[in-house]
């Protein structure tokens, strides 16, 4: 019985140790360009920031990133502009990437909602996990790029957004990035290998 007990209580606490290492693992994270891509076909705003965000359509980690867009947005009403990308994989379905997800980032002020066929524009500004997001100057300058959770699906303040709402009100000391927590956009063999925090 106590032998019972002992392996039934290591089990919980294997599985709770998995959970733990799943949700605060990061995405990859590759090297944004550090001028907005000359070739995207998304148009910078005029005389504000410009932010871009990678979002699988079906992730629900990615439910917690547009939450964070949503209070981020209203913190900086005016100042900035939003794009979410939404992957669509060739061959899909019509309408395949409008789900929940796509009605609440159509939802927030400020924000539009785009399909990206393919994940072409993801490519171009190099994210490979859903929920990166990359904030870019009124000159193209990329300043910030990351994640805008704490972890896996977790609502919450973070780095990521602090750091985004300080950028857009001019504070150049805020930092310039943070882990992005997501699923990958395509999969595993296509994520960027490169291991490491974005830089500029």
């Amino acid at each position: 019985m106590a032998a019972s007990a002992t392996l039934w209580l290591a089990a919980i606490g294997v599985g709770f140790g998995m959970l733990w290492k799943y949700q605060n693992s990061s995405g990859a994270a590759g090297v944004q360009p550090s001028q907005w891509p000359a070739d995207s076909r998304v148009e910078t705003a005029a005389g504000r920031a410009t932010l871009v965000m990678a979002a699988h359509p079906h992730c629900p980690c990615t439910r917690a990133s547009i939450g964070e867009l949503a209070l981020l947005m209203a913190r900086c009403q005016g100042r900035v502009s939003a794009y979410v990308l939404f992957l669509k994989p060739p061959g899909f379905a019509e309408g395949w990437e409008e789900t929940d997800l796509w009605e609440s980032a159509a939802r927030i002020p400020g924000v539009t909602a785009l399909v990206d066929e393919g994940g072409v524009e993801a490519g171009r500004f190099n994210a490979a996990t859903s929920g990166a997001t990359m904030l870019y100057g009124l000159d193209g300058r990329l300043l910030f790029c990351g994640g805008i959770t704490s972890s896996r699906g977790h609502s919450g303040d973070n780095d990521g957004r602090s750091a985004i709402i300080a950028l857009v009100n001019g504070d150049g000391a805020a930092p310039s990035g943070a882990p992005v927590f997501g699923c990958p956009l395509i999969d595993e063999a296509a994520a960027c290998e490169v291991e490491r925090p974005c830089s500029k």
